[in-house]
C-alpha cells in the first residue's frame, strides 16, 4: 500500500517577508524621528510636569554663556527682533524658546515679548520630570 502524500511539506522559512517588515519599520522610525529637531546650541532645559511636543516653526536658543541663535543661525541680542520679523512675516507662527535654566529670566521675557508683539504663539521647551 502506498500511503505516502503526494505533497511534500517544505520546512524552509523565507526571510524575505520579515526583511520587508523590518525595512518598513525602519523607514517609519526614521521619518517620525526627524519631526523632533534639537536646537543647534547645547542648553540645559528646565523640567516641568508636562512636556508637550509642538511643531517648531521658529526656535530661539539662549545658552548659559548668553549666545543667541534663531533657527540654528547664531545672532547677537540686537539681531533677534529682525530675524524673528523676517521669519514670521504676515503669518502667525509658533516660536519655541530653548533657554538654559541658568539664564536670567529677563532674557526669556525680552524674547517672549518680541515674539508676542509679532503675534506669534510662544512656547518654552522643557524636559519632563524623571
Amino acid at each position: 500500500m502506498g500511503l505516502q502524500s503526494k505533497h511534500k511539506v517544505d520546512a524552509s522559512f523565507s526571510m524575505s517577508s520579515m526583511t520587508d517588515i523590518i525595512f518598513l519599520l525602519l523607514i517609519f522610525f526614521m521619518l517620525t524621528s526627524s519631526f523632533i529637531t534639537p536646537s543647534g546650541l547645547p542648553v540645559n532645559l528646565p523640567s516641568s510636569e508636562t512636556s508637550d511636543i509642538v511643531m517648531q516653526e521658529v526656535t530661539v536658543t539662549v545658552t548659559k554663556d548668553l549666545r543667541f541663535s534663531v533657527n540654528d543661525k547664531v545672532v547677537t541680542r540686537e539681531e533677534i527682533k529682525g530675524e524673528l520679523t523676517s521669519l514670521l512675516q504676515d503669518k502667525k507662527g509658533q516660536v519655541v524658546l530653548h533657554i538654559d535654566k541658568s539664564v536670567p529670566v529677563e532674557y526669556l521675557v525680552e524674547i517672549g515679548g518680541i515674539a508676542a508683539s509679532l503675534e506669534a504663539n510662544v512656547s518654552i521647551a522643557t524636559v519632563p520630570f524623571k
